[in-house]
């Protein structure tokens, strides 16, 4: 604080009649021996013309770190990404190896307002879209109104891990990818487990 009206070139009792501070409580400050108070900081941001986070040595962003908590649903693992409570939300699906042998039933079929993207880590991700059949790979993403009937299940005998992004409110992601056409000709009719999940959204 001393640094920064040394800087202004004020005096203690020119800040402290800018500002309705106190000499002695300015002196104070500045040399720690009071305790800044949000009442006291606030003037002093406005006479410094400085934003209050570098007044008190805040730094540049908070701690980015989210530490979710998975969450286990129809068989898979679903790990929150994001932490705020509007917008976009991400998710990590992490959907277990096929067990058994012959085909699966088709995944069940959900609907709801909204919009999604998913792009997939790895394995083989069935996504039964209205009456379609497709199966993405590593690599791969897809987009789609979730008003439209859809439904996730692994294609595969590994896990499946795929990232999704989901606005309740129907916002787009600008990246738009489509299954390449040696996949259209392979995915009519997968040989996929049960393990599907008809909403997708993660936890709500």
């Amino acid at each position: 604080m001393r640094a920064l009206r040394r800087e202004t070139g004020m005096t203690l009792a020119q800040l402290g009649e800018s500002t309705g501070i106190s000499v002695s409580t300015l002196s104070r400050l500045e040399s720690g021996q009071r305790r800044p108070t949000l009442e006291l900081l606030l003037p002093l941001a406005r006479a410094y013309h400085v934003p209050l986070d570098e007044l008190v040595g805040a730094p540049a962003t908070g701690d980015p770190r989210v530490y979710p908590r998975p969450i286990t649903r129809h068989g898979q693992t679903i790990v929150p990404l994001t932490r705020h409570l509007g917008g976009m939300h991400a998710f990590k699906h992490i959907m277990p190896a096929r067990t058994g042998s012959g085909a699966a039933a088709r995944p069940e079929q959900g609907t709801h307002e909204g919009y999604e993207w998913l792009y997939v880590l790895s394995g083989r991700l069935w996504l039964a879209l209205g009456d379609h059949d497709l199966v993405l790979t590593a690599g791969e993403a897809a987009e789609f109104d979730t008003r439209t009937p859809h439904g996730f299940g692994n294609a595969g005998p590994t896990p499946v891990e795929y990232l999704s992004l989901y606005g309740a409110q129907g916002e787009r992601m600008h990246v738009r990818a489509k299954p390449s056409p040696r996949d259209a000709s392979r995915d009519a009719s997968p040989d996929a487990p049960s393990d599907a999940t008809p909403d997708p959204r993660g936890p709500s």
